[in-house]
């Protein structure tokens, strides 16, 4: 198996390897409004699509600093890639973590591990229980990297003859259903302000069976396979350590491509390069500053969850609570990074087609997304208040 030390930076390096590519294909893949076939391919071809899976999936089973500093270097290049990376890259991560044998011999090892996965987890879907599985139908939206994923992630709650199945008091029994491709109807809706180049359809499934040993509960902690602290700790973690990572990889983008340009910026009446104004200083070193502070803060947060767990301890709610409230902070300072960026660099910033009119779409779609909301903060203060013991969300 390979070592901690070995793994060390080798993703971040696959990914830092497509930067050429990425911004060649970043305008085909708006267009396309998927991730063009070049960039798809390079990724397997780089082991990059795989590599944070289990070994078992042909993974290298990064840490978390290392699946952090892989997405914001994948959404620096483009925010479509980074989205692609938090998407297809966790969905396979969950699906070879916690199918059962029969499910993972079906989906991974009957097509040598080459398998894309990405969809909605959300359960907009409903599972009858049958004989052998689940009927399963429902209508999902913004199912991220569906465009070029052979498999699709499809959450649904359980019935039980027409009835709702609980796995405690007012906590329902919540499951993923992975779905082969030619089972699921796209019916696309992918017309939107930024992140254009995900392929994230909407797709619906009408009475689809789908076995058992294709399935699996959202919120588990117990994987059949890989040794790395993150498949113990479940989804949830791995999910929002993305969301955090990808917003500060576009915010990052950003910020550097505006310090790039202030040299040679002139303001109209203002003979001043952008660079040598005072204010333009003080807002650089303020927003660097606070762009640094949050990515240390989510490393840290990220960091002290995953040495408990790999030290035998529980994942507490408060450790979670931690990793969330992490994640938002890190994505509302990386908006406001993002906001000062696209103001101060003026007309620049409005040209159709620059990676930083793309990057200031990009933000301000990816994060209405519901995983960084203010409820996820007022969650996690509610635990650190003691005002609740746990929120099975986070």
């Amino acid at each position: 198996m390979t070592s901690t030390a070995e793994v060390s930076g080798q993703v971040v390096a696959l990914a830092r390897g497509m930067r050429g590519l990425v911004r060649a294909e970043a305008a085909e893949s708006e267009r396309i409004r998927t991730l063009t076939d070049a960039i798809v391919d390079e990724m397997w071809a780089s082991g990059l699509m795989a590599a944070i899976s289990p070994v078992a999936a042909g993974g290298v089973e990064p840490s978390f600093a290392d699946m952090i500093e892989t997405w914001i270097e994948m959404a620096w290049q483009d925010g479509s890639f980074g989205w692609i990376g938090i998407a297809n890259l966790p969905s396979r991560f969950a699906a070879a973590t916690y199918l059962p044998d029969e499910g993972f011999a079906e989906v991974f090892s009957a097509h040598d591990n080459q398998v894309t996965l990405g969809g909605q987890f959300f359960p907009n879907g409903q599972g009858s229980a049958v004989d052998g599985g689940y009927r399963l139908s429902g209508s999902w939206s913004f199912g991220s990297g569906i465009g070029h994923s052979q498999y699709i992630a499809a959450g649904f709650f359980p019935m039980d003859d027409g009835q709702m199945r609980w796995v405690s008091e007012g906590i329902p029994d919540m499951r993923v259903a992975v779905v082969p491709r030619e089972d699921i109807e796209f019916n696309d809706g992918w017309y939107v302000q930024g992140l254009k180049g995900t392929g994230s359809y909407d797709y619906s499934a009408e009475d689809v069976f789908v076995p058992f040993h294709r399935t699996f509960p959202l919120f588990t902690r117990v994987p059949y396979r890989g040794s790395s602290p993150a498949t113990r700790m479940g989804l949830m973690p791995v999910t929002a350590a993305g969301h955090a990572s990808w917003a500060l990889g576009v915010s990052k983008s950003m910020l550097d491509d505006v310090a790039e340009l202030a040299a040679t910026k002139y303001r109209m009446s203002d003979m001043a390069s952008l660079a040598s104004r005072p204010t333009f200083q003080k807002g650089l070193a303020h927003h660097v500053a606070a762009w640094r502070a949050a990515r240390l803060l989510v490393l840290d947060a990220f960091a002290a969850a995953e040495a408990a767990v790999a030290g035998d301890a529980d994942l507490t709610p408060a450790l979670r609570a931690d990793m969330r409230a992490a994640a938002v902070y890190a994505t509302d300072v990386a908006r406001s990074c993002a906001e000062w960026a696209h103001l101060v660099a003026g007309t620049s910033s409005i040209r159709e087609g620059s990676r930083l009119e793309r990057a200031f779409r990009d933000m301000y779609t990816g994060t209405q997304h519901a995983f960084i909301s203010e409820k996820v903060a007022i969650d996690s203060a509610q635990i650190w208040l003691g005002l609740i013991e746990d929120q099975f969300g986070l």
